[in-house]
């Protein structure tokens, strides 16, 4: 499908949603085709525990505070 710049202005939402189920979509400017709307890609897979030993948590991380249970639930936290 080619559609004018002025139309993909007009109807952007339409042809997002159009590209992204798969209709090749070309924007053009005076009959000349200038770009493709595709879907988003993305670049690679996640690689999860990238971050591995970088830092650490202390110990008391999990540790409630009293004065933030006071401002929650009162003084009888």
């Amino acid at each position: 499908m080619i559609i004018s710049l002025s139309e993909a202005k007009a109807q952007l939402s339409k042809i997002v949603d159009l590209a992204y189920r798969g209709e090749e979509i070309v924007i053009a400017k005076h009959n000349t085709p200038l770009v493709d709307l595709v879907p988003h890609k993305p670049k690679g897979k996640r690689k999860l525990g990238r971050m591995r030993g970088t830092f650490s948590l202390p110990d008391n991380f999990l540790d409630e505070s009293h004065e933030i249970n006071e401002m929650f639930y009162g003084d009888d936290a």
